[in-house]
């Protein structure tokens, strides 16, 4: 028999990391294609909070959010070797989809493909690739080099230039994209660091 929270549970903390981590995960997407603007959980409440407004043109091009129960701290940034530590948020994840989903606050069950090593202010900041795991057109595609080289591009330019404010400096590289193999290690070690930090107070 299933039981249910009284309350809603904190997006982070209350939701599972997925049904079989770390190839099939369970996403929280803060942002949409159609966001302008950038979107970020309030960690406190749990609700989405407006981080920023983005001032480069890019356009999110994936479903954008993070994988509940994950942290990137010690072991995720060990993982990095520019990187001096975890960037201490839960693991991002882009998800693509064949059809364009503008709602946000929404649960995406995502099947994991890759991802990207991003370093942003000496701080290990992996997006993880994933795909709907019933996408009439995405769903066959179990690694990163089966995806359109577009793709890939056009989220490596977002992530280049979306924090992008005139006249300083952007302190963001991306290394070369991985695939599944090297993603499911950054997982692993994101829910670990998760447990090291919180495993006290879970269920």
């Amino acid at each position: 028999m299933k039981t249910f929270s009284q309350w809603r549970p904190h997006p982070w903390h209350g939701l599972e990391s997925g049904s079989e981590p770390p190839r099939r995960v369970q996403a929280y997407i803060e942002i949409s294609p159609f966001d302008m603007v950038k979107f970020e959980v309030d960690k406190p409440s749990g609700y989405l909070r407006v981080d920023r407004s983005v001032r480069s043109s890019s356009q999110h091009p994936t479903l954008y959010g993070f994988i509940p129960r994950t942290l990137c701290a010690e072991r995720v940034g060990a993982l990095m070797p520019d990187a001096a530590r975890g960037d201490g948020d839960p693991l991002d994840i882009c998800v693509i989809s064949e059809r364009p989903i503008s709602r946000v606050e929404i649960l995406v069950n995502a099947r994991v493909i890759g991802g990207l090593p991003m370093c942003d202010h000496n701080e290990a900041d992996d997006k993880i690739i994933a795909v709907i795991e019933d996408d009439p057109l995405w769903s066959k595609v179990s690694d990163i080099s089966e995806l359109p080289v577009a793709i890939i591009d056009r989220l490596m330019h977002y992530f280049l230039t979306y924090k992008y404010e005139p006249d300083k400096h952007n302190n963001v590289s991306i290394g070369q994209p991985y695939g599944y193999e090297h993603a499911a290690t950054v997982i692993r070690a994101a829910i670990d660091d998760y447990r090291d930090a919180f495993g006290a107070h879970l269920n």
